[in-house]
């Protein structure tokens, strides 16, 4: 039955992040979070569960992603290999960090950001990238501050539970990289970010001994297969509806979506 309700979420986030472009993360930590308050798991254990399984089904689906840009050419493997160390090595010590804070108060700093990320789709893309900033080498940083701004976007992936799409993208359209580049190159950030993070959740969760079943560390197995098989499928299907419907109405509504999720979590941390 678990195995059931883990694939039903994994349509639904693989659905919701094709049809609405972005990551996964920010569907499947809120669902995960009232599965598993219904499971009865122990409250200062729910929400680093939900961060870190969340982060290991990005493995599989930023895989499928990365796959998909690099046959458009969007993906920038020079600004990739400046920005992984410091995306692993932080989203490491991010799931560290995640794992000395409260569950009460993730449930806060996730709520918030969930509300920043709503905020943000509704002002819509009103800063446009530079349509002619193909020489990422003159737009961008030097390689040390590629890799720091890698280690700032890892942590703070760790501890939203994202692959760091909302991050990336942001940081690269803002130093003129056009914004299919900054999509695709995102997408091969993501794997790092997932990999190193969900290894974090793992370690650092076998190191709290968490007393749930069917888990390594902070990671629950049941959730990941369930999640990562279906949402493979479904994201392709919400791409396609995606197609046939207005972006502009799709990012308004799931600037709703995120705007309830974000104030659920906020009502549930200060309850």
């Amino acid at each position: 039955m678990e195995l059931i309700t883990f694939l039903i979420i994994g349509a639904l986030a693989g659905f919701a992040a094709g049809l609405f472009g972005v990551g996964g993360g920010t569907i499947i930590v809120p669902l995960l979070f009232i599965v598993f308050t219904q499971m009865g798991y122990s409250p200062d254990s729910i929400m680093h569960l939900a961060l870190g399984t969340s982060l290991a089904t990005i493995i599989v689906t930023s895989i499928s992603s990365l796959m998909a840009h690099n046959k458009k050419g969007a993906v920038m493997w020079p600004v990739f290999k400046n920005l992984t160390p410091g995306l692993a090595i932080g989203c490491f010590l991010g799931a560290g960090i995640a794992g000395q804070i409260s569950g009460l108060y993730l449930q806060l700093i996730v709520g918030v950001f969930l509300l920043w990320v709503a905020y943000k789709m509704f002002m819509g893309g009103k800063k446009k990238a530079n349509s002619d900033a193909g020489n990422v080498h003159i737009a961008l940083p030097s390689k040390p501050k590629q890799l720091a701004a890698g280690a700032g976007i890892g942590i703070a992936s760790a501890i939203f539970g994202i692959g760091g799409g909302s991050l990336t993208v942001p940081y690269l359209t803002r130093y003129g990289v056009v914004m299919q580049k900054a999509v695709g190159t995102s997408a091969a950030c993501g794997l790092p970010i997932a990999i190193a993070g969900a290894l974090g959740f793992m370690f650092f969760g076998m190191q709290a001994q968490v007393d749930v079943p069917n888990t390594i560390g902070f990671v629950h197995i049941y959730a990941f297969l369930g999640i990562s098989i279906m949402s493979f499928f479904t994201a392709k299907l919400g791409a396609k509806v995606a197609h046939a419907l207005s972006p502009q109405l799709l990012k308004k509504c799931f600037a709703i979506l995120l705007t309830v999720v974000g104030c659920y979590f906020l009502y549930k941390g200060l309850l």
